[in-house]
């Protein structure tokens, strides 16, 4: 079973995160032959104080 992380500063819509997924998904089944419902994806998103760019925080 495929599992896709995504982790992401927060701020996209949920219909953002929902459109991610679905073609994701999609990309995962054409490309490795398996089925929709196999297919995880997983998003969190950090906050930009846990997110560090460049050796600074961001938040």
């Amino acid at each position: 079973m495929p599992v896709i992380h995504l982790e992401m500063l927060p701020g996209r819509t949920t219909e953002q995160k929902r459109d991610f997924a679905r073609e994701v998904t999609r990309v995962a089944v054409e490309t490795l032959k398996c089925k929709p419902e196999s297919v995880d994806v997983v998003i969190t998103e950090v906050p930009k104080i846990h997110w560090a760019k460049g050796g600074e925080l961001l938040g």
